[in-house]
């Protein structure tokens, strides 16, 4: 999936985060801020580096500003903003897990 202009998903509120993407030139640029990244920053990368490989995401700026996420919103806003960025509709729901 390629990313075609720039998007955002998500919140600064407690437990959320905010996902900006945007097309990049070459490979992925990924940038975590993270108020919990000493304890976390491996799973919150792994995550996203999970979630980028299951969407074919190859290209782009990602920038995530995280509050304390769970997982399972690292990964639903990731995909809502690449999907967002990547203006596509015709997008298989079942593949998106």
């Amino acid at each position: 999936m390629k990313i075609v202009k720039a998007a955002i998903a998500g919140t600064l509120e407690s437990s959320d985060l905010v996902v900006k993407v945007s097309p990049g030139e070459e490979g992925l640029e990924i940038t975590i801020r993270s108020e919990v990244f000493k304890q976390f920053g491996e799973q919150i990368a792994a995550v996203v580096k999970e979630t980028l490989a299951a969407l074919n995401v190859t290209q782009g700026e990602i920038v995530i500003e995280d509050k304390g996420a769970l997982d399972c919103v690292i990964r639903a806003r990731l995909q809502a903003a690449i999907l967002r960025g990547a203006d596509r509709t015709d997008i298989v729901w079942e593949k998106i897990s």
